[in-house]
């Protein structure tokens, strides 16, 4: 579709989109227990796992100082900021 093009309501592309900006991209803050150190992670670098339970739901990462593989609970409102924020979920399924 080229800028020109217009909607069904007579607005062109290039209007409808005029005061868009690009969004910058979401970090999160972490540390890690084996080394302490603190650090920003992008939500590329995090997973997050939804289990049936509370005491299931976790999410993971690897320590950029240390290497060390990390895996903190998450409870609702880190699963809401992590999901809003772009990172990979994983549901988890018991097996009753």
């Amino acid at each position: 579709m080229s800028e020109s093009a217009t909607s069904g309501a007579g607005m062109t592309v290039a209007a409808a989109f005029a005061g868009m900006r690009s969004a910058a991209p979401v970090t999160f803050k972490a540390s890690c227990p084996d080394c302490r150190e603190r650090f920003e992670l992008a939500a590329a670098a995090l997973r997050l796992a939804i289990g049936a339970t509370s005491r299931a739901t976790f999410y993971s990462f690897t320590c950029p100082a240390c290497g060390a593989a990390v895996r903190k609970p998450a409870g609702e409102r880190i699963v809401e900021l992590l999901t809003g924020g772009g990172v990979r979920t994983l549901r988890l399924h018991s097996t009753l």
